[in-house]
Order: C-alpha cells, then sequence, then structure tokens
C-alpha cells in the first residue's frame, strides 16, 4: 500500500437516507469505471452519540464477526476513538491508541463532532489521491465535503490490526 497516495473523503449529512442515496451514487460511479475506492462506509450517529455503521464495504475479511476489515479501517482513519467503540478484538488497542493520540493532536483524523454530530450521518471513503476530487464530487447532496491526506504508514499498520483481531474473534466464535 506504501506504493498509493491515500485520501479520506467525508460526506456529512443531517439526514441518513440523504447519506445513502449518496452512497448508493458513490457505488454506482464505481461500478461504472468512474473512479475506485480503497473502501467506504455510511456512519449515523444518533441524539446521544452512539454511532453505528450501516453499509460498508466488507474487505478482505469475509462477512461474520465485527463490522469488516475494510469497514474498520475506514472508521479508524476517520475518527480512531470510534473504532474503539464499534469493533470488537483486543488486537487492536495498541494501535488505536497510538492513532488516537494522533489524531488528538490533530494529525490524523477527521473532527467526528464537525462531521458527524449527534443525529447526522457522513459517508466516508478511502480512495487513491486521483480519484479524491471526483469522488468527493460525487458526494452531491452533502452539507459538508473535506478530503484529507492519509499516511500509508497508518492505513497500513491498522489495516493489519483490524484485521487480525477479526480473525481472532472468529477463531473465538468457532471455538
Amino acid at each position: 500500500m506504501a506504493e498509493q497516495n491515500l485520501f479520506l473523503v467525508v460526506g456529512a449529512y443531517g439526514e441518513p437516507d440523504t447519506a445513502n442515496e449518496d452512497y448508493k451514487a458513490l457505488k454506482s460511479g464505481e461500478s461504472a469505471g468512474d473512479y475506485d475506492i480503497v473502501g467506504a462506509v455510511v456512519m449515523n450517529r444518533d441524539k446521544d452519540g452512539k454511532v453505528r455503521v450501516t453499509e460498508h464495504e466488507t474487505g478482505k475479511v469475509s462477512k461474520g464477526a465485527g463490522m469488516g476489515a475494510g469497514a474498520g479501517v475506514v472508521v479508524g482513519l476517520f475518527a480512531p476513538p470510534l473504532l474503539a467503540a464499534t469493533a470488537i478484538g483486543a488486537g487492536i488497542g495498541a494501535v488505536v491508541g497510538a492513532l488516537r493520540k494522533r489524531h488528538d493532536e490533530k494529525a490524523l483524523g477527521v473532527d467526528v463532532d464537525e462531521y458527524l454530530p449527534p443525529g447526522s450521518s457522513a459517508v466516508v471513503a478511502i480512495v487513491d489521491d486521483t480519484w479524491a476530487d471526483k469522488v468527493e464530487a460525487a458526494l452531491v447532496k452533502a452539507d459538508k465535503r473535506i478530503s484529507k491526506a492519509i499516511d500509508s504508514g497508518d492505513y497500513d499498520e491498522l489495516q493489519r490490526a483490524v484485521e487480525k483481531s477479526e480473525t481472532e474473534v472468529k477463531g473465538g466464535a468457532q471455538s
């Protein structure tokens, strides 16, 4: 992954239905060959602040435990503290702690309260920088949009940790 220059693209929405519509349009554009998406999710935050991932790519790990490795990486790069609240498994603890520290220092991620305040939704995608402008423009119904560069080392480390964590959870569930 080190050869790619990745961007986090976020669209913020006041209504979950609008976020879902833009997500479907985003996936349609990818299917049509307009751009490639590494991973994408729709996140909803209720009025109490609880976050749910309602649409997501399954990533390299098959469906089952947790939210899927691809979705976990997207959530973790968007806001590391949310990954700790939404992911299952102890294997991600150290990585989430390091990412949270960088997030708190504003070196990583996006301000959750600005782009996913209570009672709102967001479409969050990871894309190669080649496609960042097109993907951001595809989120036509978003109230707010942002794209931000991702450190490929953070992406790789978080992906390995989330995949390992999900494997541990699946292994424990099968035994």
